[in-house]
């Protein structure tokens, strides 16, 4: 299959540090093309890939300090891929809604993974427009605020199966991961921690955004004798820090879409604490990979009960719901099902071919139809001039083809 994945130009693919949606892309990518398909990836030019890059500008926007328009480079993207739509045989968009304009007007079949939360106000009437538009959730909660929006399937992410995996260290802290920001509730997490009177360490970047409220609430926390912040960590770092971990405790305080740490903690068998919202009732197996609460009283008391819970077992549910091939065989699923939907003609055609071949019905030779001047399948029997013949057979072959 010709698969184009079209990703957003903020971070390369993957990202350098931090990046959630950047580094699912670039999973489902490298995936796709393990599992034989040519695939392309339309990026900044600093992604690394084993898929055909197409690069859009030279390097990730996040780390290019000249670029004060980031929207006019992404429309020039989308006008890259339209005018190679006909190259594929399916356009994957991770893009929001900037591609349902353009694309719904042409002829090759796209579909959008949606990334963020759709729970605005604006976002019911961007979706009641485009209801037609062909889209993907990461989960099942994501859709609640707009179930009118064009659904085809949810499709959880997955990681790489060996990218993160147990270490052999005795759990001693509690941990975070992440981002920090007002949503993410890491003061939720620091009172959490001093109440059970376990270390905690954060792993979490501050975007420029928020470092006004880092500033202003979180660093005073951090003076705590028992909160140790380490800053923005690698993937290759991740195993180590989660595995040392008692749990991972995700106190959000928005309806996240899904939750990327919760997976990456199972995938290093690291139980999961997590504040009831968004996704997470449907990531976290209650008593099995961890515990779902409502407030921080609950995470106190679940924390008691982590010795419960068994890190092998955790690891071998990750491994059954949460890789990367798992993803990318779902989204395959979505593929086939799309590029058939947009093409009823041949499907007709070949169903129409199959019951001819089962019923033993076989077409003349053309040369025999022009010797005869008789065409096959016509309700004439008076012989037919060459223009007429001719004409008959093509709309004959367009229904019958050999």
């Amino acid at each position: 299959m010709r698969i184009a994945q079209i990703a957003p130009l903020t971070e390369a693919i993957p990202p350098k540090l931090y990046g959630g949606t950047e580094r699912v892309i670039s999973w489902l990518t490298e995936e796709l093309v393990g599992l034989g398909h040519d695939v392309t990836l339309f990026a900044s030019g600093d992604s690394r890939t084993t898929a055909k890059l197409a690069p859009v500008w030279p390097k990730a926007l996040r780390l290019d300090g000249t670029v004060r328009d980031p929207c006019a480079l992404h429309m020039m993207m989308l006008e890259q891929v339209r005018r190679r739509a006909a190259d594929f045989d399916i356009l994957h968009f991770h893009l929001d809604y900037y591609p349902f304009s353009l694309f719904c007007r042409q002829a090759a079949p796209f579909v959008t993974t949606l990334h963020g939360r759709l729970d605005l106000p604006e976002h019911q009437p961007l979706f009641a427009t485009f209801s037609s538009i062909p889209v993907v959730s990461i989960s099942d909660a994501q859709r609640r605020p707009v179930p009118g929006a064009g659904w085809v399937r949810t499709v959880h992410h997955g990681l790489p199966e060996r990218l993160l995996t147990p270490q052999p260290v005795q759990p001693a802290y509690l941990a975070c991961i992440g981002r920090i920001s007002p949503e993410k509730g890491i003061d939720r997490a620091i009172r959490i921690a001093e109440r059970c009177g376990l270390p905690l360490k954060i792993a979490a970047k501050v975007d420029k955004l928020d470092n006004d409220y880092f500033e202003e609430q979180i660093r005073p926390l951090l003076a705590s004798p028992l909160v140790e912040y380490i800053g923005e960590i690698s993937d290759q770092e991740k195993p180590a820090f989660l595995s040392g971990a008692v749990a991972l405790l995700a106190t959000i305080d928005w309806p996240e879409p899904f939750g990327l740490v919760m997976i990456e903690a199972m995938a290093c068998g690291t139980p999961v604490i997590a504040f009831n919202r968004g996704a997470v009732a449907e990531i976290v197996e209650e008593g099995l990979t961890g515990f779902i609460v409502e407030e921080e009283n609950g995470a106190v008391a679940a924390v008691e009960r982590i010795s419960g819970l068994s890190r092998q077992t955790i690891r071998g549910r990750f491994e059954r719901r949460f890789t990367a091939r798992r993803m990318a065989e779902d989204y395959l699923g979505v593929y086939r099902k799309l590029i058939e939907a947009a093409e009823p003609l041949p499907r007709l055609v070949a169903r129409l071919k199959a019951v001819r071949d089962s019923l033993g019905f076989a077409r003349p030779p053309v040369a025999a139809q022009a010797a005869s001047g008789r065409v096959s399948g016509s309700s004439s029997q008076t012989k037919a001039t060459p223009q007429t013949a001719r004409a008959a057979r093509a709309k004959n072959a367009t229904l019958l083809p050999k």
